[in-house]
C-alpha cells in the first residue's frame, strides 16, 4: 500500500485532473479499480492513518487529532496479518508519536521519518536509531522499501505500507520536477464568498490569499497586487510546487509497478495507492482540509490485482478509511478483528451480492485550532445529500479574550450543488430531507458508540426494526 499525504483526488489524473496528470497512479487503476467515493472519516493526518491501520473511527482508536499519539499495540491488519505468517514492513511517514513507547508495533521492520519530516536529506528513526540518509525524501522512501522488500526470500507472503511525506505543506519539490507546471486552471468556486456558508465555515484561516506565508511561497509577493492579483498569484505558486511533489510521487509509484513487475509478481500482489485525505486546492479560496466538504473529504483509492480482480473498473458505492484494514485482511484470508468497524468491499470488487451503504458518518474533534481554526463538526453523507453540524465546542481563542460560538447547521443536495455553494439547512423544501438525514446521522452515532455533543439535544430513535436506541 503507498499512502501519501495531502493527495487530492481531484490532482489524479483517473479522478479527472485539469491540472496535472499522473499516468503511473493511473495505470493502477487501468489495470484494476478506481473507488470514486472513498471518503477520510476525520480529514486530519494522523487520524486517517489510524482508521486505515486499526479499521476503526477515531473515538475507539483514541487518536483524534494531531497531538495524540496512537496507542500501537491495540490490533491492526498488520498485526493480524503478521500473525498469520506475513513478513511486514511500513517505511516513511507514520506520524501518530515517535520515541518510546510511540514507536511503530505490530511492524516486523519499520523505518520512519520524524513527525512530518523533511524533504531533502531526511532523518529517519529505525529500531537501530536515528539517523540522516542523503537525498529527496520520495525516492529515499521508495529506495529504503526496496531494501527491504529485496531482504526477503522465496515465496513468503508480504505486506509493505510505503508511506510518503510528499505533497505535505510546505511542497518543496525536487529538481527533476520543480516548475513543470505553469498557468494552472482556477476552480470555479476560487471567489467563493461562502455567504450562504455558516459563520463556522466563514472562520476558518485556510484563505490562500491571506494564510499563505511566504515561507510556503519560497519567494515574496510582488508589490501593489490588488487583493484578487494577490491571491491569484500565491495560488499559482502554491500549486506549482504542490503539483511537481505529485510528479514525483508519481514516478516512484511506477518504480514500485516496475519492480513487480520485473520481478514476476504483479499478477498476485494487491497494489494500493491512496491518501490519507484529500485537500483544498484553491476551491473556496482555500488550502488545506480538515472540513467535511468533498474536496477535503475525498480519498484517490486506487488498486490492482490482476490475478484476482477485472480490470478498468470503477466502484461508485460509498467507502471510507475504516473500511480498509478489512477489505486487505479478506483479501489475505485472515479473520479481521471484532472491534473493527465498517465492512470489506472486496465483495463488491469480486460480484459478491452486496448491500449498498447508505451513507457515511465523519468526526472532526479538534476545535478552532491555532493554525487554522477550523471548527469542531460532525455529519452525515448519502450518495446525494449531506448534512453537517458545526458544534464548535461552545468555546474559542482568539487574541486575548474569550467568546463563544453558537452550533450551526449546513446541508447540501450533491446532485444539484456538486460544488457545494448553497446551504439548503433553512430552506422549507429540503425540511424532510434535513430531519431524515439527521436521523440517520444519530442512528449511525449510537451503533458507533460515539458520544454526540452536549449542545445537542436528541429526540428518541428507533432503528429498522422499531427498537428504541437512544
Amino acid at each position: 500500500m503507498i499512502l501519501t499525504d495531502d493527495h487530492a483526488a481531484h490532482a489524479v489524473g483517473a479522478y479527472g485532473s485539469v491540472v496535472n496528470v499522473t499516468p503511473r497512479i493511473d495505470e493502477i487503476a487501468e489495470n484494476g479499480w478506481l473507488l470514486e467515493n472513498c471518503f477520510a472519516t476525520n480529514s486530519l493526518c494522523s487520524p486517517s492513518r489510524a482508521s486505515i491501520l486499526t479499521g476503526t473511527y477515531s473515538h475507539v482508536n483514541g487518536v483524534k487529532g494531531l497531538e495524540t499519539p496512537i496507542d500501537a499495540s491495540q490490533p491492526t491488519f498488520i498485526s493480524l496479518l503478521r500473525e498469520a505468517g506475513y513478513r511486514t514492513a511500513i517505511v516513511g511517514k507514520w506520524h501518530m508519536g515517535h520515541g518510546g513507547d510511540h514507536d511503530p508495533q505490530g511492524f516486523e521492520y519499520w523505518d520512519v521519518i520524524i513527525d512530518q519530516g523533511e524533504y531533502f536529506d531526511p532523518q529517519f528513526l529505525s529500531a537501530n536509531g536515528l539517523r540522516t540518509v542523503p537525498g529527496y525524501a520520495t525516492d529515499v522512501i521508495t529506495d529504503l522499501s526496496f531494501d527491504w522488500l529485496g531482504s526477503l526470500g522465496g515465496d513468503e507472503p508480504f505486506c509493505i505500507l510505503i508511506n510518503h511525506k510528499a505533497p505535505h505543506r510546505p511542497w518543496e519539490p525536487d529538481e527533476k520536477h520543480a516548475g513543470m507546471y505553469k498557468d494552472i486552471p482556477v476552480p470555479s468556486t476560487f471567489t467563493d464568498d461562502m455567504s450562504t456558508r455558516s459563520a463556522s465555515a466563514r472562520r476558518a484561516s485556510m484563505r490562500i490569499a491571506e494564510f499563505l506565508a511566504e515561507e510556503d511561497l519560497k519567494q515574496p509577493v510582488p508589490e501593489g497586487l490588488s487583493y484578487e492579483q494577490m491571491a491569484l498569484w500565491k495560488y499559482q505558486r502554491y500549486m506549482e510546487d504542490y503539483l511537481a511533489c505529485i510528479a514525483s510521487v508519481d514516478d516512484n509509484v511506477g518504480r514500485v509497478t516496475d519492480w513487480l513487475r520485473d520481478r514476476g509478481l504483479f499478477e498476485d500482489t494487491l497494489l494500493m495507492y491512496s491518501s490519507d485525505q484529500g485537500f483544498f486546492l484553491g476551491e473556496h479560496g482555500w488550502f488545506d482540509k480538515r472540513f467535511m466538504y468533498e474536496e477535503s473529504l475525498r480519498m484517490p483509492f486506487v488498486l490492482s490485482y490482476p490475478g484476482g480482480l477485472e480490470a478498468g473498473q470503477v466502484f461508485d458505492g460509498i467507502v471510507t478509511n475504516v473500511d480498509i484494514a478489512q477489505t486487505i485482511l479478506e483479501v489475505a484470508g485472515v479473520e479481521a478483528h471484532p472491534r473493527m468497524h465498517g465492512r470489506s468491499f472486496w465483495p463488491d470488487l469480486t460480484g459478491a451480492a452486496t448491500e449498498p451503504v447508505d451513507g457515511m458518518y465523519y468526526r472532526y474533534f479538534e476545535n478552532d485550532d491555532a493554525n487554522h481554526r477550523a471548527p469542531a463538526h460532525y455529519g452525515y453523507r448519502t450518495q446525494t445529500h449531506k448534512l453537517i453540524y458545526f458544534y464548535n465546542d461552545g468555546e474559542g481563542m482568539q487574541g486575548t479574550g474569550r467568546y463563544t460560538y453558537p452550533p450551526e447547521w449546513e446541508l447540501y443536495d450533491l446532485q444539484a450543488d456538486p460544488e457545494e455553494v448553497r446551504n439548503v439547512y433553512h430552506d422549507p423544501d429540503y425540511r424532510e430531507i434535513r430531519e431524515d438525514l439527521k436521523r440517520r446521522m444519530w442512528l449511525r452515532q449510537s451503533e458507533l458508540g460515539d458520544e454526540p455533543h452536549p449542545s445537542q439535544p436528541i429526540p428518541a430513535l428507533l432503528d429498522a426494526s422499531g427498537r428504541r436506541v437512544r
